[in-house]
C-alpha cells in the first residue's frame, strides 16, 4: 500500500531509515482497517514523490510494527511525524490537507539551506 517512493518503516529499520536520515523524514502511521488512513494514501504517495531526494517519505503499519507506534505515543491514526537529525518536528494527528505537510517541509528544507 505505498507508492514507488514511499518506503516501508519497520520496527527493524526505523532508527537507520528515520533517526539516522541526513535528510527530513515525514512518516505516516497507519493501519489497513483506517478509512481516514486510506484517504491520507495518495497524499502521501504524492509527497513521496515531490519531494523525492530532498526528504524521505515512508508509511508505518501499526498492526504490523507496534513498538514504533507505542515508542512514539500514536494513540490515533492516522498521524504524521516528522523528523529531522533523529527528533520529531511536527506532529500531525488525523486526516490533514497535503499543504500542511508541504508547508512543514519546505520550512523545514528553508531552514535545513540557512546552517
Amino acid at each position: 500500500m505505498a507508492g514507488s517512493h514511499t518506503i516501508e518503516i519497520t520496527d527493524a529499520n526505523f532508527d537507520e531509515a528515520v533517526l539516522q536520515s541526513d535528510r527530513p523524514v515525514l512518516v505516516d502511521f497507519w493501519a489497513a482497517w483506517c478509512g481516514p488512513c486510506k484517504a491520507l494514501a495518495p497524499i502521501i504517495d504524492e509527497l513521496a514523490a515531490d519531494y523525492d531526494g530532498k526528504a524521505k517519505v515512508g508509511k508505518v503499519d501499526t498492526d504490523a510494527n507496534p513498538k514504533i507506534s507505542v515508542r512514539f505515543s500514536v494513540s490515533s491514526i492516522p498521524t504524521v511525524i516528522l523528523f529531522h537529525k533523529g527528533e520529531i518536528i511536527q506532529k500531525f494527528v488525523g486526516l490533514r490537507a497535503k499543504k500542511e505537510f508541504q508547508t512543514a517541509l519546505d520550512r523545514l528544507g528553508s531552514a535545513a539551506r540557512k546552517e
